[in-house]
């Protein structure tokens, strides 16, 4: 099981950057960096991969819709380039409200149009002659849709590798599927495992039928906060703004798939009540509602007999990187974690 972390750098990021050496040398295999609608990521991928030696890179996540499929290829193959091999390509669809809302691109066809893109990578970076004709994107584009002057072309660089890994990041039932199918890794978020198996075995499995062997196993990449001790409990309350955020505000109303997840999860009415009031700009209210039984189900977060018997359920579930969010006051507490987690999971 692999030591994943997201990176955090509300205490500036080339202070945190200059950090992850530390985490590195404590044992931390994998940094994941966001992109929202904030900073991009990918410059922040490429100063990470100059000041780390060993430290895998990923990106959780690049929306499909906001870079061109090839763009998508050629970012990968460049931070692949400037790391030595060590770049994960993290996609996902993101959703309606930022993409169409901040991008101003239709939030069409997810699906599909993750499928193509994957296609499409692969093929760059295996240095074909560009030609792809699907549903979403249709290279070289048509003559009637453009001057007629494209040409199928191919990367000019040579990758590192010739595939490089994908990540996708997925809780709806057909995009698990997908990722289990095409992917070698599948993010999801909030992460249950004794409940996993009823929310995504179906989809999972489904997936895998189709999978190419040449992929090897899927990578599975749960996420949870991360804190050891007699007297941490309290720090579960941390976890609620976020999961209100997302059970509630992330999405409509009936347009929510994180709210769609608490459902599946049991917590109907919560989830329900949590968007209502989120929508109606209660926020606090509704971090009140998230159930405890679901924050400490989801975290590492308690006695170390407990973070044992949490790592061993995520295990035993699947589960082969663990991204988790250390909880510490200071920077050596938050190393010290990354080292009993990686002693743990050994």
């Amino acid at each position: 099981m692999r030591i994943g972390m997201a990176l955090n750098y509300s205490g500036g990021f080339k202070e945190t950057v200059a950090e992850l050496a530390d985490y590195e040398k404590a044992g931390l295999d994998i940094v994941f960096v966001a992109e929202a609608y904030s900073f991009d990521a990918v410059s922040q991928m490429g100063y990470i991969a100059a000041r780390t030696e060993r430290l895998e890179i990923a990106s959780g996540i690049l929306p499909i819709y906001s870079r061109t499929p090839t763009l998508l290829a050629m970012t990968a193959a460049g931070l692949d380039f400037v790391s030595d091999g060590r770049f994960t390509l993290g996609l996902g669809a993101s959703g309606p409200q930022v993409i169409e809302g901040f991008h101003g691109v239709p939030y069409t066809a997810p699906l599909g149009r993750t499928r193509e893109v994957i296609e499409i990578c692969r093929q760059v970076w295996r240095r074909e002659r560009l030609v792809h004709e699907g549903k979403h994107y249709t290279l070289p584009l048509p003559p009637d849709q453009g001057t007629g002057l494209g040409k199928a072309l191919k990367l000019i660089n040579h990758p590192v590798r010739p595939r490089i890994p994908i990540v996708i990041a997925a809780i709806g039932p057909k995009n698990v599927e997908l990722a289990a199918e095409l992917a070698e890794g599948w993010e999801p978020i909030f992460y249950v495992p004794e409940k996993a198996a009823d929310v995504w075995g179906r989809s999972l499995a489904a997936g895998k039928e189709k999978r190419d062997p040449e992929l090897g196993e899927l990578d599975v990449i749960a996420q949870a906060s991360l804190a050891v001790g007699d007297d941490v409990a309290g720090l579960l309350e941390f976890g609620r703004p976020m999961a209100a955020l997302y059970i509630g505000g992330m999405g409509a109303k009936g347009r929510n798939f994180y709210n769609d997840l608490a459902r599946r999860y049991g917590y109907e009415k919560e989830a329900e009540r949590i968007q209502d009031l989120y929508l109606e700009g209660k926020k606090d209210e509704a971090a009140a509602l998230v159930p405890g039984e679901l924050l400490e189900s989801m975290s590492l977060i308690g006695s170390e007999g407990f973070v044992r018997d949490r790592v061993q359920a995520m295990k035993e579930s699947g589960v082969t990187t663990l991204n988790v969010a250390p909880l510490g006051r200071t920077h050596e507490e938050r190393v010290r974690l990354i080292e009993l987690i990686k002693d743990i999971v050994g």
